[in-house]
């Protein structure tokens, strides 16, 4: 390509040669006849060399035109051949991806040129690099710590993979928290072609911890130092990104320019658009020593291999020491470090168009860096105010930005066609579970929904949790909607212990999501809620998926399965931590039930004990949990018993027995094969018993049903006879399962459906 693009140039000068040197020479001659800038003719006598006027530097003069007119002609004869010979061996096609040719212009040159050649635009075809083959993987790394991180890290990747056309490796440097968050949600995402590796960053903690950071980043955002030493060594090349990183444009196109470095050169660059390098913002600023305005990290292209043979970690280390003898501690954390080094080895970098790297923090020059939509490749928000920076465009930014950010990710979820891609097991094991089931059948969409893979983004928000030095604390546990959202604040007022909740949203409710929660002061005064979101997918709620994903993921020995619509009486978490105790919850088989109420009215003066809750029960104000519609769910907890009991109580299993209970964290999950509404708590307490645990009545604990409009899935139920015919032949192989799986002793269940 480079050969064709070479050729294409000569093509093009000769052209341009053979036009414009004729006419130039006949414009010199013809401008002998001008004087004092008026035509003055040539008449046939004055051209005579008889003629008075015509004198011997005339004649001289006429002779050396005559003479450059004939070297003239010979040149043109030479680029004439020249020019046939050029089209002789131009090929009749082009090899490779045809999908898309990338342009880029050179970005060695200083800064001002390269401004002027993005103003100048960006699809000259011989400026273009050789288009990155179709299946060539692209390798991207990025350091990411913490919760928050991990949110920005998804916003990040969704760009890459709405424009990519290539497989990606994505190097993960990541601590123990983001490593969960993320490889759950990339292992739930499932997106064809894309390979993620995690390193350890705890583990290099040691390598960076000796130098003193001021910025926001902490030791994490010394991390990319390491890179060489971090990432296999049969890695050659890497694009290193920050986390608050928007692509607006395919990743190739940035991978191509590898091919542009020459020499020693070995990182890739853009300039930084800030003037913190010229150390002119305040009196007595005293940045980093810089070669000129510096150069930003937020991108980086590195050549690993060269960088390893070059001693990059004895290099860095060395400059980071001399420096930090005066500077005493990095600013700007790596950034600062690679900037010392290019100071004293400028010949290391290839200098990337700005485009490359649109600086979005305050009083940047980042509005020279494009001139259109079409300019911009990818933005940077490296200011800490992030999407509240000031720029005259930020609007268009951050409306792009969000756009990402509510994107649905299950749209990415795209094959690249004609790209071999590795094996994944767990896709290949759901293919085969779709395929045995049958598509003809009436309960086809139930069936399917308990197989399906929902992505999950665990704890969305800060988490912070210490164990109970007794090892009796005890997980509030739930799920809820979009509809739902109201109850957080009430239930954090009722329960002061840890919460899990497992929320399914869609990627634009779960922003919607953070900001309601971002904005309530009662819910960001608690760090010891578990946040999960499960996105929507599918036409059924997974309710039971929903609690599954709550309960894996509690720090304490014990759970409260609970619902999003009840509020636990105040003191309840203190209670149920005595009672784990007094009932010997770590030794025994138990399930701890606590008592179920509701009222019909949505303003409600809560009882503050189980005496105000009866006379409250007396007059009618309370009622215990579906007394009106399916008393059968609760009816088995005795009631009446319950109102004069003062120490706990055993109570047998039931046909529909569905009670909110207290167990060890070891219990089974719920079964999927339910959804919406109907059975699925009441198939979880069914196995709880075919288990042989016991059920104990606590005496002195309440939760209370508050009010709100039915949901979806109940009025699909009441409204639809085949989902209640789906439901009941879902009922029928679950009972089946239970026998096959527990015997003799589960024929109990089967009977006692039949009785009611």
């Amino acid at each position: 390509m480079l050969g064709i693009c070479r050729g294409r140039r000569k093509f093009l000068a000769a052209s341009l040669t053979l036009l414009f040197v004729p006419a130039f020479t006949w414009i010199y001659l013809f401008s002998g006849s001008f004087e004092d800038g008026k035509a003055s003719s040539l008449s046939p006598i004055e051209s005579q060399p008889h003629s008075p006027h015509y004198t011997a530097s005339n004649q001289r003069e006429r002779e050396s035109l005559e003479i450059r007119m004939r070297e003239v002609e010979e040149e043109n004869q030479v680029l004439r051949k020249q020019l046939s010979l050029a089209q002789s061996r131009s090929p009749t096609h082009r090899r490779g991806n045809h999908s898309k040719t990338y342009s880029m212009e050179e970005g060695t040159g200083d800064s001002e040129s390269l401004r002027a050649g993005i103003v100048a635009g960006n699809s000259s075809e011989c400026g273009q690099q050789p288009a990155v083959e179709k299946c060539e993987m692209i390798h991207v790394a990025i350091v990411c710590a913490g919760y928050n991180a991990s949110r920005d890290v998804v916003t990040l990747v969704k760009s890459v993979l709405f424009h990519r056309r290539n497989p990606l490796h994505f190097h993960l440097i990541a601590d123990a928290i983001a490593k969960q968050i993320l490889a759950t949600l990339f292992q739930t995402w499932m997106v064809p072609a894309v390979r993620i590796d995690f390193y350890d960053a705890d583990e290099l903690k040691s390598e960076v911890s000796w130098i003193p950071n001021k910025h926001y980043s902490g030791i994490y955002g010394l991390m990319k130092l390491v890179l060489t030493k971090t990432l296999p060594s049969n890695l050659e090349r890497v694009i290193v990104l920050d986390t608050d990183i928007t692509f607006a444009t395919d990743i190739a196109e940035l991978w191509a320019v590898f091919h542009k470095f020459k020499g020693q050169q070995v990182l890739g660059l853009v300039e930084n658009q800030s003037d913190w390098y010229l150390g002119n913002l305040w009196k007595n600023h005293r940045p980093w020593p810089a070669l000129g305005r510096g150069y930003n990290t937020g991108v980086i292209l590195l050549l690993l291999d060269k960088l390893r043979k070059m001693k990059w970690e004895q290099m860095w280390r060395l400059t980071a020491e001399r420096e930090l003898m005066s500077m005493l501690s990095t600013s700007l954390a790596d950034q600062d470090i690679f900037n010392a080094v290019i100071k004293q080895n400028p010949f290391l970098v290839y200098q990337l168009p700005c485009f490359w790297n649109v600086q979005l923090s305050d009083h940047t020059r980042s509005e020279q860096c494009y001139r259109d939509v079409s300019d911009l490749k990818v933005i940077h928000w490296n200011s800490p105010k992030k999407l509240r920076v000031k720029n005259k465009h930020v609007e268009f930014f951050r409306n792009l930005y969000l756009t990402f950010l509510e994107y649905d990710g299950n749209l990415l979820r795209r094959e690249l066609f004609g790209c071999p891609s590795e094996a994944d097991v767990n896709s290949e094991n759901l293919q085969k579970q779709l395929s045995e089931l049958d598509e003809d059948d009436l309960c086809y969409e139930f069936r399917r929904e308990r197989f399906t893979v929902h992505r999950t983004h665990l704890y969305f928000l800060h988490y912070e949790y210490e164990p109970a030095s007794d090892s009796t604390d005890v997980t509030l546990v739930a799920q809820l909607s979009m509809d739902r959202l109201q109850m957080l604040e009430a239930i954090c007022k009722h329960w002061e212990g840890p919460i899990s909740l497992a929320l399914y949203l869609s990627d634009a409710e779960a922003q919607q999501f953070l900001r309601y929660a971002q904005g309530s002061e009662v819910l960001m005064s608690r760090r010891n809620v578990g946040y999960h979101i499960v996105y929507k997918e599918g036409q059924f709620y997974p309710v039971n998926l929903l609690r599954n994903v709550a309960m894996k993921h509690i720090s304490t020995p014990y759970m409260f399965l609970s619902d999003i619509d009840f509020l636990p009486m105040y003191g309840l978490y203190e209670y149920l931590r005595k009672s784990v105790i007094q009932l010997d919850l770590a030794n025994t088989k138990k399930a701890l039930i606590v008592p179920a109420f509701e009222t019909l009215r949505y303003r409600l003066s809560f009882p503050k004990s189980k005496a105000e809750l009866l006379s409250m029960l007396d007059m009618g104000t309370l009622f215990t949990f579906r007394y009106h519609v399916w008393t059968k769910g609760h009816a088995p907890t005795n009631f009446a018993k319950w109102r004069t009991a003062t120490t706990p109580y055993q109570v047998e299993w039931e046909a529909d027995f569905e009670p909110y209970v207290v167990v060890r964290r070891d219990c089974p999950e719920y079964d999927r094969r339910f959804v919406g509404f109907g059975w699925n708590k009441v198939a979880h307490i069914m196995e709880l018993d075919a288990q042989e645990y016991e059920f104990i009545v606590l005496p002195n604990a309440y939760m209370i049903h508050m009010p709100h409009a039915p949901s979806f899935d109940i009025t699909k139920f009441r409204s639809n006879k085949q989902y209640r015919i789906c439901l009941k032949t879902l009922k029928e192989e679950f009972q089946q399962d239970m026998s096959r799986h527990y015997g003799f002793a589960a024929l109990k269940y089967l009977t006692a459906e039949n009785n009611s």
